[in-house]
């Protein structure tokens, strides 16, 4: 089987004050990117992620389109560059809005709006203080999902990323989570660390918010996919535009598989991940999921130039 290259799209967590501020000093192509945004959002989102504060960008409405365009900025400054097209697509979490316009399903400043929509919907659901998260690191899979059973007790906390082997991120109320969090440790778990968030993604406390998502959803133009996207209700590839609706609804209270995707990638004979976006966290998840994958991202100039220089 031939050798295929993926690009993957991160999500919340790699945002940061001055990123891509490297690269825009040298490619104009990135602010004229975040224009795009800011037009559509009606507030410049390039100063915020310039110049913060880092309390604001972090909010989640800003966060997610922030990312978003940042990520769009890269896809597109990597074809200007003449960087080789790949043959499937893949976000983790909000990434997989990244994902979208890179493929061409929903314009930039669509989706840019979306996500501040999705970003508002997520908050309102579950208010301040009522939700939470943790990140649960050496157990199996089901071994998490189980402690999560036996630790809700009418209430709800369920894994809810599967981002490697052996590291689960579990969501819900609070107590809940907290009831988790110590059996979880009395299962064995080398650590269970609750995360520092303020919308508890992915489990069934998002389920109204998803249903009000859905309704924003149908109001935007939906095209078939140019590029396969693995999604991360799945872990399958998919084009077609109702699908990936459908499976962009249910992302909203149903847990990313991330670590099944890449391992879908890899059978489907991918051989590099790129990152495109800010950081390297989806390497790092990568690396430890596939260890014969070959990693690149994109996030800074001296990133950049190094894998456009060896483009392939």
């Amino acid at each position: 089987m031939s050798q295929k290259l993926a690009f993957v799209f991160p999500g919340q967590g790699s945002q940061q004050v001055g990123m891509l501020s490297d690269l825009a000093e040298q490619y104009p192509l990135i602010q004229e990117t975040f224009a795009e945004a800011s037009n559509a959002l009606g507030y410049d989102l390039w100063a915020l992620v310039s110049e913060g504060p880092a309390e604001e960008l972090n909010k989640t409405e800003k966060t997610q389109p922030a990312l978003l365009t940042a990520s769009i900025a890269l896809w597109r400054l990597w074809q200007a560059e003449g960087g080789a097209r790949p043959d499937y697509l893949a976000g983790h979490s909000l990434g997989e809005y990244s994902a979208l316009v890179a493929a061409g399903v929903l314009p930039l400043a669509d989706a840019a709006v979306l996500v501040e929509k999705r970003g508002q919907l997520m908050q309102a659901a579950v208010p301040a203080g009522q939700g939470s998260m943790a990140a649960i690191l050496g157990l199996d899979d089901q071994a998490v999902i189980d402690g999560c059973t036996a630790a809700a007790q009418g209430d709800v906390v369920e894994a809810v990323n599967f981002n490697t082997p052996g590291q689960v991120v579990i969501a819900g109320s609070v107590a809940a989570v907290d009831r988790a969090i110590e059996t979880l440790k009395a299962a064995g778990a080398k650590r269970a660390m609750p995360l520092p968030v303020s919308v508890p993604s992915h489990c069934s406390l998002m389920k109204d918010a998803a249903a009000q998502l859905s309704s924003h959803l149908d109001t935007l133009n939906w095209q078939n996919a140019e590029l396969p996207i693995i999604q991360n209700v799945s872990a399958a590839a998919e084009s077609n535009a109702d699908a990936l609706k459908q499976n962009l609804v249910e992302q909203l209270f149903r847990p990313v598989l991330w670590s099944q995707s890449v391992t879908e990638l890899v059978g489907l004979g991918v051989s590099e991940t790129v990152e495109c976006g800010p950081g390297k966290v989806l390497s790092g998840l990568n690396k430890r999921i596939e260890k014969t994958l070959t990693l690149s991202a994109l996030g800074s100039l001296a990133a950049f130039q190094e894998r456009i220089g060896s483009n392939a």
